[in-house]
């Protein structure tokens, strides 16, 4: 007696497509993640290539929607692989999703300081920027107003330390977190101290340029920094949170190092005169 087979339903192609270029899409991010750190190209590539990823996941969302449509209306094999290809597509769009609500939220620029009237220079990482990076000179008053209406807390740090024990510490904090240090000079006589380093992004491992000025006020000191993007015009924040976040971790390196105050030696007490006319007793 012959078999009859049933033919199964045919998979949808958009969901089957939709999987292909989400997956696509994530080594290519990866390699535009790979450029940067290892420093193979410029910024200019690196970016073309990430924001490719990103158009692909976007693609792959879009046919992912179309073909769950399908497959509702028609029964049609496929909803695996829509899934799929959505779940990737938001995957890889969730974090520069949330980066545009903060440059929304937060001041368009890319360069804080604690000090806008005389902020810390960059004086040796000025020469290691390429033509295609922000220019080294602060922007000015505008920044300043945008800054102080962002980022209020942003302002210098004095410490009752001196400024040699505020430079260490700045060094131990700077070595701890990994920057790159280009440039060291430390604090001596009326000299102000001064460091020069480059930091990371977490993610995609852009540079930010910093600079940390030491300078010695009467018995303390009074700590500056300065973090900069080396490209865009936005930092999404970045910059402001890696200053409060030194600044804090100086300070509380300061408290701890602080001498606690000299209590005063109590003398022992001396035993009271005799009386007159009396004779202490002979020994026998």
């Amino acid at each position: 007696m012959p078999v009859r087979r049933i033919a199964a339903e045919p998979a949808s192609r958009l969901a089957l497509w939709a999987r292909r270029i989400a997956g696509f899409s994530l080594p290519v991010a990866a390699l535009a993640i790979v450029i940067e750190r290892a420093s193979l190209l410029e910024i200019v590539p690196v970016l073309a290539t990430f924001a490719a990823a990103l158009a692909m996941a976007t693609i792959a969302i879009l046919l992912a929607a179309f073909a769950l449509v399908g497959i509702w209306r028609d029964g049609t094999e496929g909803f695996g692989a829509a899934m799929t290809a959505l779940l990737i597509g938001v995957a890889l769009l969730a974090y520069p999703a949330f980066l545009g609500v903060q440059a929304y939220r937060l001041p368009a620029i890319a360069d804080v300081t604690t000090d806008p009237i005389d902020p810390p220079r960059f004086e040796t990482i000025g020469r290691l920027r390429s033509r295609q990076a922000n220019p080294i000179a602060y922007a000015g008053l505008y920044a300043a107003e945008l800054q102080k209406t962002g980022y209020p807390d942003i302002v210098p740090l004095d410490t009752p330390t001196s400024a040699r024990s505020a430079y260490d510490a700045t060094m131990a904090l700077i070595t701890k977190r990994r920057w790159q240090v280009i440039n060291t000079r430390a604090p001596v006589g009326n000299r102000d101290g001064y460091i020069e380093a480059v930091a990371r992004t977490p993610i995609m491992g852009f540079r930010d340029d910093i600079a940390v000025r030491i300078r010695a006020v009467g018995q303390g000191a009074r700590v500056d920094v300065r973090s900069a993007s080396r490209y865009g015009r936005i930092d999404f924040g970045t910059n402001a949170a890696r200053v409060r976040a030194l600044l804090e971790d100086i300070d509380d390196s300061a408290a701890v190092d602080k001498p606690e105050p000299a209590r005063p030696v109590q003398k022992a007490k001396q035993p009271p005169p005799p009386a007159k006319g009396h004779q202490p007793a002979k020994g026998r």
